[in-house]
């Protein structure tokens, strides 16, 4: 009994091992900085500014994670956000107009930059590259026009609120409206570990054994109840904090369980095959990069109210922050290949990385360099993955053709090399992490 529940632990890591070997290196790092900060890490009060500095990046990962399963890329994030809002900051500031007028016109705003891009890609073939890396140059020089190459602040207080402020409590002591948000949170994720369970029994298909499956409901209580406790042990959940739950639910729910979502993965997969399908590949495209203008016209007024103020050189290196995070959370530099969850993973592991170097003292210069060593290893394992699964797959055929035996269905006959190379890329990205993490952070102790 014990062996099976072993073995089947052992499939159930291996064959999600590209989510869960980021899962780890995240719990590593974030023991590992624990320590080295003497506790100063996990303290409620640091969570809370973890959550709060980088809300624009998880709301920028998660509508890159979009834009790199589709096959593209999006330079221009970090210039939209600093547009937009300068635009919105000058609107409130300027000319007066209340946040509840402002706001929707700076997502409208960014929804019709995503357009005027996603016109050029989708319609016109232009590469995203260039359309993008025109965009930055462009709403760059833009933001500049509309601030006059000043900064401009500060902003109503209404406003500050939604990137510094709390959601209200009713009594004394922990924040019970958070416990009741954590408490709910673990009865949906429960709800759904299981109902995908045991929908997979009901279609005849593998599922992990009811103790498996118990564990894991039970390790996601404890991690979600830890989390809204230290939350709520301080002011509770920012109003921001929030917002991302929103954000990270819906669209995990859209990517995984709609039409839109599954033609979202049909695109990046092989647009020609998508396209002889009856999807509308250029449609899909476009409205994808209309979505990553949204967020980032979102991510502009979070960070400018965060700021309290409009500056020329808001959302530079943005673009890096959202790339970095998508392919460490599993993206693939080809396409089709990414989760939502796993953006915000790779999102949360640059964050607490971040984090946890500024308190040990580590410069600015060693924290850049360990953002472009992880997004360069993270990009080569996953071509290194890709290759060792074709050349896998071509010697599985030619045994085949020589064996005389019948050929088994392709893609069954592709499922063992995917996952094997799926898991070795994906412990050796997250060993790469952790190796960098843990030399960077003794050099600095060590001096």
């Amino acid at each position: 009994m014990q062996s099976t529940f072993l073995r089947t632990l052992r499939d159930l890591v291996r064959n999600n091992a590209r989510q869960y070997g980021m899962v780890i290196a995240l719990a590593v790092i974030v023991v590992l900085f624990q320590v080295l900060t003497g506790g100063l890490l996990l303290r409620p009060l640091n969570i809370t500014n973890v959550i709060m500095q980088n809300s624009y990046v998880l709301i920028l990962a998660v509508g890159m994670m979009l834009v790199i399963i589709t096959g593209h890329i999006d330079l221009s994030v970090g210039s939209v956000v600093a547009f937009t809002g300068a635009a919105s900051t000058v609107l409130m500031t300027s000319w007066g107009l209340p946040p509840l007028v402002v706001v929707p016109l700076a997502l409208a705003m960014g929804g019709l930059i995503g357009a005027w891009q996603g016109f050029w890609i989708a319609y016109v073939r232009i590469p995203a590259f260039i359309v993008t890396l025109a965009g930055m140059l462009i709403f760059r020089g833009a933001t500049l026009i509309v601030l006059g190459g000043r900064s401009i602040g500060p902003l109503p207080q209404s406003v500050r609120v939604w990137a510094s402020g709390f959601v209200p409590g009713f009594t004394d002591g922990p924040h019970l409206l958070t416990l009741a948000l954590g408490a709910a949170g673990s009865v949906a994720l429960v709800w759904v570990q299981w109902r995908v369970r045991a929908r997979s029994l009901h279609h005849g298909l593998p599922a992990v054994s009811a103790k498996v499956n118990a564990a894991k409901s039970a390790a996601t209580v404890a991690a979600v109840m830890l989390f809204a406790y230290a939350m709520a042990d301080y002011n509770g959940i920012p109003i921001v904090g929030l917002l991302l739950i929103v954000l990270i639910v819906g669209y995990a729910f859209m990517m995984k369980s709609t039409t839109a979502g599954r033609r979202i993965y049909a695109v990046g997969g092989s647009e020609k095959a998508a396209r002889l399908s009856g999807v509308k590949t250029k449609r899909t495209t476009f409205w994808v990069f209309v979505n990553m203008g949204v967020l980032s016209a979102l991510a502009g007024l979070v960070f400018t109210a965060r700021l309290n103020a409009a500056t020329p050189g808001a959302g530079e290196m943005f673009e890096l922050d959202a790339i970095a995070a998508a392919f460490i959370g599993g993206a693939s530099a080809s396409g089709g290949v990414g989760t939502v969850i796993g953006a915000v993973v790779g999102a949360l592991v640059m964050g607490v990385m971040n984090n946890g170097m500024s308190i040990i003292g580590l410069g600015v210069d060693w924290q850049q360099a360990i953002k472009g060593l992880v997004l360069l290893a993270a990009v080569a394992f996953d071509i290194y993955n890709k290759q060792r699964v074709g050349s896998g797959r071509s010697g599985g055929t030619t045994a085949r053709k020589g064996s005389g035996s019948p050929q088994a269905p392709p893609e069954r006959a592709q499922e063992a090399p995917e996952k094997e190379g799926g898991t070795e890329a994906s412990l050796s990205i997250s060993t790469i992490l952790m190796t960098l993490t843990s030399l960077l952070s003794c050099l600095v102790t060590c001096s």
